[in-house]
This record gives C-alpha cells, sequence and structure tokens, in this order.
C-alpha cells in the first residue's frame, strides 16, 4: 500500500456509495477539481460557528443540516435511525442518501463537486480515493475519537482525514453447519489441495445436504464488478503477507506487473470456484440473490466479506433463521500452500468536505463514537466496533471470526485499494466474467490480466 493508510467504502452520485462490496471509478478528470480550486476563495469557516438557535427554536429544529452519502444498503435503516437520534438530541438534521449497488463511487462524487452539490460527509476508499481530494477534505487530527482509535485513515503528512466506522474482513466465508454434517473440519482447509478435495466431497453430498451448489460465486461483470476485481482479487495482492508486507501492490503499481507463479496459482483457484459456483449464479446473477441464498443455506461458501452479516441479521433474517442460523465463519483465499489470513480492514472511510458544514459534520462524526451511537452501529448495524471505548459485541455473524484471525495475528491488509483506480470496473471485472463463461481458459485469463492491466496503467 502507499504511504497512506487505506480503507474502502464506495459512493456514488450525491450519496456516495458504502458498499460493502463497491467499486471506484477512473479518477482522470479530477483534474478539473484541483484547476477550479485554485481559483476559489475559501469559505468564511467562522459563520457556523457564530450561528447560534433562536431561542424559540422548536426542540429537534435548530436549522442546522449536514447530508452524508451512503451506499451501504444494509445498514441505510440504522444509519437513518441515527439521524433520527442526532437530531432529536441536538436539533441537527442529518440527511441519509443512500445509493443502490453497482454505481461508480467516485465519477458519481466527482459530479456532484462540478455541480456544485457535494455532501458535507463523504466516502473514500484507499490512497487513490483519498489522491482525487488533496486539499479538499477536512484535518480531523484534533477530534477526541483520533485518540480512541488507530485505524483512522491519515495522509502522507500524518494528518487523520478518514473517520472509520467498522472493521470488515475478506476471506472464504462458510457455512459451519454444512461442514460440519459433511464431516470437514475448517481449520484444515490450509491449501489449495485440502480445499479442492473438500469441494469435491461438497459437491458428491450436495443434495443431501440441501444444497444448491458448493459455493456461491459471483463474476457478473457489470453491476458486480468490485466482487471479482477488487475482493476476489484482493486476495492475490496480499494474502498470506504480513500487513505490512507490500510485496505484490507494489509490483502491481509498477506499470502493471505481476508475480507469474503467484497468479497462475491464483488462477487455479478461480477456476476451481468457476467449476464448483451455481451455474444460475456464475455470470449473470446479483449480489442480493448470492447473500440470499447463502443465508438459505444453498451454499456451503461464498465469495462475500464479513458485511454479509448485517444482510443475515436483517434483510435476509428469515431466510437465516429457516436455515437454522447456522454459525458462519472463513478460512483463507488458501491459492498456495502457506496462506493462512484473512484479510482486514477498515473498508472505507468517511471524509468531511471542507467547504461544507464541518463543524456540524465533524460533531456528528464524533457522536456516532458515543455510547448510545456506537450501540447501535454494533448490536444492530452489525459493525465491529473500530473504537476502544466501546463495550458492544457484535451480534454478527462473523465477530468472533474477525476477532479470532486478529488474535492469532493471521490477518494481511488490504493493499487493493492503492492499485489504479477504476481497474475494476474497467478491466478486471470483465476478465473474470470471461473466465467463468468459458471465454478465456485459464492461460488466457492469466494473459489477459497481465496484458490488460499493463495497458491500463499506461493510460493518462
Amino acid at each position: 500500500m502507499k504511504k497512506k493508510l487505506f480503507a474502502l467504502l464506495f459512493a456514488p452520485s450525491v450519496a456516495f456509495m458504502l458498499t460493502a462490496c463497491g467499486g471506484s471509478g477512473n479518477g482522470g478528470d479530477l483534474e478539473v477539481v484541483s484547476n477550479v480550486l485554485d481559483e476559489m476563495e475559501t469559505v468564511d469557516e467562522t459563520a457556523d460557528e457564530t450561528q447560534e438557535t433562536p431561542e424559540n427554536e422548536p426542540s429537534g429544529n435548530s436549522g442546522e443540516s449536514i447530508r452524508l452519502a451512503n451506499g451501504k444498503v444494509e445498514v441505510d435503516k440504522q444509519l437513518k435511525e441515527l439521524a433520527r437520534m442526532y437530531q432529536e438530541e441536538t436539533g441537527v438534521a442529518v440527511e441519509i442518501e443512500t445509493i443502490p449497488d453497482g454505481v461508480n463511487v467516485q465519477d458519481t462524487i466527482k459530479g456532484y463537486y462540478r455541480d456544485g452539490n457535494m455532501p458535507d460527509i463523504f466516502v473514500n476508499g484507499g490512497s487513490a480515493d483519498f489522491a482525487n481530494w488533496e486539499g479538499l477534505v477536512e484535518d480531523m487530527s484534533d477530534q477526541p475519537w483520533v485518540y480512541d482509535t488507530d485505524a483512522g485513515y491519515k495522509d502522507e503528512t500524518g494528518a487523520v482525514i478518514g473517520f472509520p466506522y467498522t472493521v470488515e474482513a475478506i476471506g472464504l466465508a462458510y457455512n459451519a453447519d454444512i461442514l460440519e454434517k459433511a464431516g470437514i473440519e475448517p481449520s484444515s482447509l490450509t491449501s489449495p489441495k485440502a480445499i479442492q478435495e473438500a469441494f469435491e466431497e461438497l459437491d458428491e453430498k450436495k443434495e443431501d445436504l440441501g444444497m444448491k451448489a458448493v459455493v456461491g460465486y459471483c463474476a457478473e461483470p457489470v453491476n458486480m464488478y468490485w466482487s471479482t476485481g477488487d475482493h476476489v482479487f484482493a486476495n492475490y495482492i496480499d494474502s498470506g503477507l504480513d500487513r505490512e508486507d507490500t510485496t505484490y501492490i507494489d509490483l502491481l503499481n509498477d506499470g502493471g506487473k505481476f508475480d507469474q507463479k503467484r497468479l497462475e496459482h491464483f488462477a487455479a483457484f478461480i477456476g476451481m470456484l468457476n467449476q464448483y459456483s451455481d451455474p444460475d449464479l456464475l455470470v449473470a446473477g446479483t449480489y442480493d440473490q448470492q447473500v440470499f441464498n447463502f443465508a438459505s443455506g444453498k451454499y456451503a461458501f461464498v465469495t462475500q466479506g464479513s458485511w454479509i452479516g448485517a444482510t443475515l441479521a436483517n434483510a435476509d433474517e428469515d431466510a437465516y433463521k429457516d436455515a437454522g442460523s447456522f454459525k458462519c465463519g472463513m478460512i483463507p483465499y488458501a491459492f498456495e500452500d502457506g496462506i493462512d489470513t484473512i484479510l482486514t480492514n477498515s473498508p472505507s472511510f468517511w471524509a468531511v468536505y471542507k467547504d461544507g458544514n464541518t463543524k456540524e459534520a465533524k460533531a456528528f462524526l464524533q457522536w456516532l463514537t458515543t455510547d448510545r451511537a456506537q450501540k447501535i452501529l454494533v448490536e444492530e448495524a452489525g459493525f465491529v466496533s473500530p473504537f476502544q471505548s466501546c463495550t458492544y459485541i457484535a451480534s454478527d455473524p462473523f465477530a468472533e471470526t474477525i476477532a479470532n484471525y486478529t488474535a492469532a495475528q493471521k490477518t494481511s491488509a488490504w493493499h487493493w485499494l492503492s492499485k489504479k483506480e477504476g481497474m475494476a470496473q474497467h478491466v478486471l471485472g470483465q476478465i473474470f466474467n470471461d473466465f467463468a463463461s468459458g471465454a478465456l481458459d485459464e492461460e488466457g485469463f492469466v494473459s489477459a490480466i497481465q496484458s490488460e492491466v499493463a495497458n491500463y496503467y499506461k493510460e493518462e
């Protein structure tokens, strides 16, 4: 990863997309931002600070308001509840805008900027996203919450410019009940051979186990490019590495280079996912379909991260209960012997637009770290809190898994957030789809990634 920290969240139109699974778009047009900004005068920041609420103003309506764009659809209800609570407590209105999956985050926010319609709080994933907004975000280093977590996003000067809201994990998620019934011990799945043998056994028993397929893997290229091109591909970049090891992201960012053997081993693993996936999902499925089928006990594994725990506990709650509210876990994407880590990180960060209502935006973010707000974020939204003062433990089905891997120091970082912006959407998503559909074989998959990614890095 570059010198800046990491994270993910995704935003679309004036309401950025906080998807647990979203992708960033092309950052080229943000040169306009810098040029325009050079010509703009700084907004008087004292206006908000001196404004006072009239004594006769009704409770719950101070006249102040902020806007937060949210692309994390599964927590729309919880964020709106927090907004209601905050207005009731402070009189400041918080407008939550939630955008559906599949919208290009950075392109959308750039459009908001050009239209003069920026939200007060918006999302950035990693260094590539934050680089688009250099000079446009508020320094939050003096905020109290900064001293309550080590997960805040810092720029190259050490200034904290990103607010973390949860910790998420990327691994091969599994239904523990199905594995137990099949006599498969998850801790034994530590190599591509062991996983291949487990897949074969599960495939033979899938009817008896009530499964539709061994794994729910979706390589649809238009709305699900972020799943393959960001999250699945992230395992090539980081799986098995120490958190500070940047070997493969450094290669990638050096003109789109790859480690040949590692990429070949990764391709073989993806080929196995193609083979054992639900054919109705593989090339043209949807995120909702993928997660619902896993929640319903139709797959032993699913290629989504810990964020789906919130969906299992909320939107797909009935299906999950009908399937026995099974215990969930994760195994590493062990495409090479010795890979024993899952990938964990703050998935993205909330940044405060420096020419917006910065005072109230920062106050709202600080309020989100309070006991009352953390209870909602952890117990109802299913977030794993990044704040040390938080006493709540998520009921999220994956919270225990994240805690166990973290305690065992078996986690790798999310350096995929530092790859060239838009690569998942414009290059990788289609290549994964071509491999899944049979348009490319394993060798062709490797060759296409190498050539097309190199070409993408050559583009301005």
